[in-house]
């Protein structure tokens, strides 16, 4: 059992990051129950990006399908609430309280609640109610102006920074600090996790090296930005990519050695204003050989290089298979459950659900035959 066994969550169904907080707790063992609105009839998707079959966000959840605008659904959801230690949601500010369920009713309902609240600009400031994607609220924390080559314009790194790290994990930090402190002080709080602050908080090394004058506003200049050209990625002869990263003197020097390079000009590691012309020599060098056969002799060793990887190869790694990093669950490849415990190990994670009711869950939650055939009757579940 996950060190979170016993962990009740309520999560209601959303976009964006609140998915993966959720799936975070859950592959830690939390019992957590997804409160998926009922659409009208008719109704289309809220998005088609993604397959609900498929969908490895939403892996290890039990479903409760609930008519929210309907009184006898409204009702059950606060019930399952009244008997929950954490709720995630992802909506806009001001919604939950528009729905019936804000913080103030949850919390009156069940006072050692944690309620946590994922959103991209926060529940305050001048654009709390604005629209708004992981690329957006990135931009305002410093972190996408600083990615890219010299000259060029910002690269987005995927949705990680702000979705992902600024976000989910943000969120799971934030809901397990507050449930540590509600089991101490007996009382629940909100939890406002912004991935505009996680975005931010995620360039603390970055604003501190700027403050001791080492990082400079120009992209692909400094030392982790890809301007050092002991630190980057380099194209092989076969097309593939391998990434270099020996920064302490005595990998770097392993790396010059176990590379072939004895050419004097590279032992001025930190001379910055020869980093783009070694850059250059260094890209040549590299082109002589496949990444593989860069790996075979580089990988393993202190000189900090690895194999760039693309999805289909990355589970396949020896190290990702020796460590199980990588699953295969109904069909699909997907990563596994982290970190790693080394006594209360999380059960292997469940596909997500399709299109169920939940009419199991609301009777394990304590709720009555007689409630749940009123939920029926009133089309409410």
């Amino acid at each position: 059992m996950g060190p979170l066994h016993g962990i009740k969550v309520i999560e209601f169904a959303a976009l964006g990051p609140c998915p993966m907080a959720a799936m975070i707790l859950a592959d830690l063992g939390a019992e957590v129950v997804r409160i998926e609105r009922k659409p009208a009839p008719g109704a289309k998707p809220a998005s088609d990006l993604f397959d609900p079959k498929i969908d490895i966000l939403n892996r290890s959840r039990r479903v409760v399908t609930l008519d929210l605008k309907k009184p006898e659904g409204l009702d059950a959801a606060k019930q399952l609430v009244a008997g929950a230690d954490i709720l995630v949601e992802g909506y806009r500010p001001g919604v939950m309280e528009r729905i019936g369920l804000g913080p103030d009713t949850c919390l009156e309902a069940n006072p050692r609640l944690v309620y946590g609240r994922m959103t991209g600009w926060g529940q305050s400031g001048p654009l709390a109610q604005a629209a708004g994607h992981d690329i957006n609220y990135l931009s305002l924390s410093g972190a996408l102006h600083a990615i890219g080559e010299p000259g060029g314009k910002p690269v987005v790194p995927l949705n990680l920074v702000a979705d992902c790290g600024g976000g989910a994990m943000l969120l799971v930090v934030g809901v397990l600090a507050a449930l540590t402190e509600a089991r101490t002080s007996g009382q629940g709080q909100v939890v406002d996790a912004a991935m505009t602050d996680g975005s931010a908080l995620l360039m603390t090394m970055m604003y501190t090296l700027k403050a001791m004058g080492q990082w400079t506003q120009q992209r692909g200049s400094n030392l982790l930005d890809g301007g050092a050209h002991f630190y980057d990625t380099y194209r092989c002869a076969d097309g593939k990519y391998l990434s270099i990263g020996p920064i302490e003197p005595q990998f770097y020097t392993l790396f010059l050695q176990k590379a072939g390079l004895d050419d004097p000009d590279f032992s001025q590691q930190w001379d910055r204003a020869r980093w783009p012309e070694l850059k250059t020599r260094l890209a040549a060098h590299l082109q002589t050989r496949t990444r593989d056969a860069w790996c075979a002799l580089l990988e393993g060793s202190d000189a900090c290089v690895a194999p760039v990887l693309d999805m289909d190869e990355a589970p396949e790694h020896p190290h990702n298979r020796a460590r199980g990093t990588f699953i295969e669950l109904g069909g699909v490849m997907q990563p596994a459950p982290a970190p790693r415990f080394s006594r209360s190990i999380p059960a292997q994670p469940r596909p997500p659900v399709v299109g169920a009711t939940g009419e199991d869950v609301l009777a394990d939650w304590g709720f009555t035959p007689e409630a749940i055939a009123r939920l029926r009757s009133a089309g409410a579940v």
